[in-house]
């Protein structure tokens, strides 16, 4: 049998093998999420089109005969894998980034439609000219190379353009970087792919490509899975471990350390009155209040949900009145929020914090001060709500 097919086919069969093992791993797992379940929808398009690939290279290097029946089917295969996968990663993309209509049945068409008119275009296309796409020497026309690009670059382009409009609007620096990657490592593949048509159709740098691009996305989804929260998008009290087992004692530029907790009030009352799906929005509302303005402030912060409807902020500035700008400006955004989207309900948190005291002091020992803090915040907001706090009351924190 032909080395360089023997050589082609044992290359796909690998990344088969790894494909499928990513693949059973996330199917075994019982919480799985829905840019998982459409990560793993796109994997199994990379799958089928491997076993393609591996046809095709068969009828190319001699290894089974090389008529129009077997190149047309291992070419039509490619052509209609290549453009699913595609559309397969852009719905994939638009979960990671969470836009917001994904899931709307206009919005579902508009991302099939280029897809199908393509399909169409392309049968028609044989049927009435077969020679533009398989010559009459059984190479492949150029009418081929342009359906077997046109739509999947359509595609990639959008991801590029949901991945730059998401990080744009990404405080995070890490977090940018990891959806502008998102954007541009499929185009590597592209690049790849055009390599191997152009100068190398004998190596199979597609294959190597994709498999180092959906390894490198399986790792990152287990980074995230193992470090934050998957309702809030905060990192979790795992990760708020290592953290602080990191550096409890940096005072870089003069900055001070402030630990701060937060914590939703009648959450329990939420839940019961309004059900568990407005109680996961109300901590959404208060993960992404966070987010957005600590953004706008020049201290630096760790932002964890510490458990249940509590919340943690390690903040580091210069200035304790920054502390307080942040806090009133947590209020003031999760109210605003609430009304924008008309919630049933406000949320209204509590908020107590602290300052380590120095090198002998510890994170633990700060996070049970501001904890302290915390709830009597907490009864302060109370008393206020029930409009019995005096003029001599004062804010607690």
């Amino acid at each position: 049998m032909n080395a360089v097919f023997v050589y082609y086919a044992e290359s796909n069969l690998v990344a088969l093998i790894i494909f499928g093992i990513l693949l059973i791993h996330d199917l075994v797992n019982v919480d799985r999420q829905e840019k998982q379940i459409k990560y793993d929808r796109a994997l199994v398009a990379f799958m089928l089109y491997f076993v393609s690939d591996i046809i095709w290279a068969a009828q190319r290097f001699g290894a089974v005969p090389r008529t129009r029946i077997t190149v047309a089917l291992s070419s039509f295969s490619n052509f209609f894998l290549m453009a699913g996968i595609t559309y397969l990663w852009l719905r994939f993309v638009t979960s990671v980034v969470r836009f917001a209509r994904r899931d709307r049945p206009l919005f579902k068409l508009s991302v099939l439609l280029p897809l199908v008119i393509s399909a169409v275009a392309f049968i028609l296309t044989y049927i009435i000219a077969p020679d533009l796409i398989i010559g009459v020497d059984l190479e492949l026309g150029a009418a081929y190379t342009v359906f077997q690009i046109s739509v999947p670059i359509l595609y990639l382009v959008a991801v590029l353009f949901f991945a730059v409009r998401k990080a744009r609007s990404e405080l995070d620096s890490e977090e940018r970087k990891n959806y502008l990657s998102i954007g541009i490592f499929p185009f590597i593949v592209l690049v790849g792919g055009l390599l191997q048509v152009i100068i190398a159709s004998d190596q199979p740098i597609f294959c190597f490509s994709c498999t180092i691009l959906m390894i490198i996305f399986y790792i990152r989804s287990m980074d995230t899975q193992i470090s934050l929260d998957p309702l809030t998008g905060l990192n979790n009290r795992g990760q708020l471990r290592r953290y602080c087992a990191q550096d409890s004692s940096s005072r870089a530029d003069n900055r001070q350390i402030y630990v701060m907790m937060l914590d939703v009030n009648d959450f329990k009352s939420i839940n019961d009155t309004y059900g568990h799906a407005e109680g996961d929005r109300a901590l959404v509302i208060v993960a992404d209040a966070l987010k957005k303005v600590t953004g706008m402030f020049s201290a630096s912060a760790f932002l964890g949900r510490y458990g249940g409807d509590e919340f943690i902020m390690i903040v580091r500035t210069a200035d304790e009145r920054e502390v307080e700008l942040l806090i009133s400006a947590i209020r003031d955004r999760i109210e605003n929020r609430c009304r924008e989207l008309g919630t049933p309900f406000t949320v209204v948190v509590g908020i107590g914090y602290d300052r380590m005291m120095g090198d002998t002091d510890t994170f633990a020992k700060c996070i049970q001060r501001a904890d302290k803090k915390l709830y009597l915040d907490k009864e302060y907001l109370k008393l206020k709500k029930r409009g019995r706090a005096e003029d001599g009351v004062a804010d607690p924190r």
